[in-house]
Parts: C-alpha cells; structure tokens; sequence
C-alpha cells in the first residue's frame, strides 16, 4: 500500500509543483511546522523529522484567490530547510519566532510578520495556572485587538489598515508602554517577564500588521493547516523512511488545498488520478483544486 501511495504522489508530482509555485507568490504567506516521528533504520527506533507547511489564503483581507496550502517535509528542522523552500519568495511572511527564519528577513526582501496568538498563548498559560493582576489585564487588552479584527474580516486592505491605524495602533502602542512597566515590578527570573520579553522582542514584528491591510493579526492559518498532521500522529507509529515525509507532504498538500476550497479531498483525489496520466503537462495546473472543482461534488459548508 506504501508503494501505491508512492506511485500516485510520483504521479502528482508535478500538480504540487504547480501547487507550490502558486502558494510561493508574490504577497503574504503562512508558515509553521511541527514534528514528524520517522522509521531510523538499522537501529528499530525513530528520528524526528519536520513538515512544513506554507499556506496562501487572503479572504479575510476580501481577495478572491483560491487558499491552498503546500506541504515540505525535511529530515530535521535546520533553517536552511525554509531559507531554501523561500529562496525566491517576495513579500510578508507569517510566522512565529523560530531563529531559522531570520537569514530570510535579512535581506529586507521578505517583511517579518509575527503571531499574536502565539504570544497570547504563552500568558494564556500562566493564566490558567495562577490567575493574576498582570495576565488578565494582559488577556483583556490582546482580547480588544482581537475584537476589532473581527469587524473588518472579509474588508479589502486599504479599509483593514485604516481601521487598524486608527484604533488597534494606539491600543498596541499603549500596551506596550504597560508591558515595559509591568517589567519593571517583576523578578527577572519569573515566568511572566519571560512571557511578556517574548512579545516585547519581537514588538515590531508584532504590530506589522497594523501597516499592512492583507496580513493577519495571527498565524492562525498555518496551525489550522497542520491540524490533519497533528490527528495523523495519534493514528499512525510513524513515518517509514525520509520517502515516506516526502509522499506525505504530497498528499498533505492536495488533500488540505482541497479542504480549504470547499472540496471533498477523496473525489478530488479519484478525479486527479483518472486524468492526470493523460494530462499535458503545460496545463497541469488546470487540475489545481479550485479549477477542478466544477466537476467535483462540494463539501457541507
């Protein structure tokens, strides 16, 4: 059956490139990876590989483009890994704080664009286990930029970034300054100036979004797209081989794109391979989800 898989992502081998070619764009882009338990062989026990997904989705920002999503799977999480998978890529990346990227944002080709629910999360946690004067102020504040995002999903950048310039700025350049003097009262050592010295570190990368109507306030994009590898870890020991990532992020690839269309992945997937083995190969693209679609059943909204 491994064999089979393999076959049919050799097969599809060039609609992810296709895949990958649109995603890679111009513009803004989702990033994040997560671990992948690999087969090491010779020795019975497993390595840790890494799949990364790269996801393209601007509805929110009123774009009518298709979201897709283009999976890589490497053997380790070096940043030569995302440095080579965006070699070419021009715009805003989304992420978090990973170090990898940094050779990226060096040139000044690719703008930095960090993750508020990633910095949410880690006060979040505190939270949860002692409630206190700092972390729910905190949670309040990060909950008011939270509120105005929702009243302007869906509205095109100009009118995003108006909006935001006017009232999440000075809401974030307040919190700010709180931030800076909360430090002032807690132990250097203490979990909570750790987590607000995380957000404070990448302050800039953080508030990216306010000057910029197509990026998001989050990387919730990307964390959304790797739900399916974090549900396929509980139902499977591991990946067999490095062969094994690579056919996966093939059909991760397919399979998520699809989702994020509206698609029901498996007729896709039967729709594909009945035609791609007599497609040209110059017209490949043609079988991308969302131009394929008018053939396919839809998904329950």
């Amino acid at each position: 059956m491994a064999r089979w898989v393999g076959a049919c992502g050799a097969l599809m081998r060039p609609l992810v490139d296709a895949l990958q070619a649109y995603v890679l764009a111009p513009g803004k882009i989702h990033s994040d990876d997560t671990p992948m338990p690999v087969l090491s062989p010779g020795n019975g026990q497993t390595k840790t590989g890494r799949m990364w997904v790269y996801v393209r989705a601007d509805r929110r920002s009123g774009s009518t483009a298709a979201p897709a999503a283009w999976f890589a799977y490497t053997p380790n999480r070096q940043g030569l890994h995302p440095q080579t998978h965006l070699a070419n890529f021009d715009g805003v990346l989304q992420a978090d704080a990973y170090a990898g990227y940094d050779k990226i944002y060096a040139g000044g080709r690719v703008k930095k664009a960090a993750c508020m629910a990633h910095a949410r999360r880690k006060i979040h946690e505190l939270h949860v286990r002692k409630a206190t004067i700092t972390t729910t102020e905190a949670l309040r504040r990060i909950g008011e930029l939270y509120g105005i995002e929702e009243q302007i999903r869906g509205a095109p950048p100009d009118q995003r970034r108006r909006i935001r310039q006017e009232q999440a700025r000075p809401l974030l350049d307040d919190f700010e300054q709180w931030l800076r003097t909360r430090l002032l009262t807690l132990s250097t050592q203490s979990d909570t100036t750790k987590a607000i010295n995380y957000m404070l570190n990448q302050w800039q990368a953080l508030v990216h979004y306010c000057d910029d109507g197509r990026v998001e306030i989050d990387n919730n994009l990307a964390e959304n797209a790797l739900r399916g590898v974090a549900l396929g870890r509980k139902n499977y020991m591991f990946l067999g081989a490095d062969s094994g990532g690579d056919r996966a992020a093939t059909m991760y690839s397919l399979i998520v794109t699809a989702k994020l269309n509206g698609i029901d992945p498996q007729a896709y997937l039967r729709y594909v391979l009945t035609h791609i083995a007599d497609y040209p190969i110059t017209r490949v693209a043609e079988l991308l989800p969302w131009n394929a679609a008018r053939h396919l059943p839809q998904l329950a909204a």
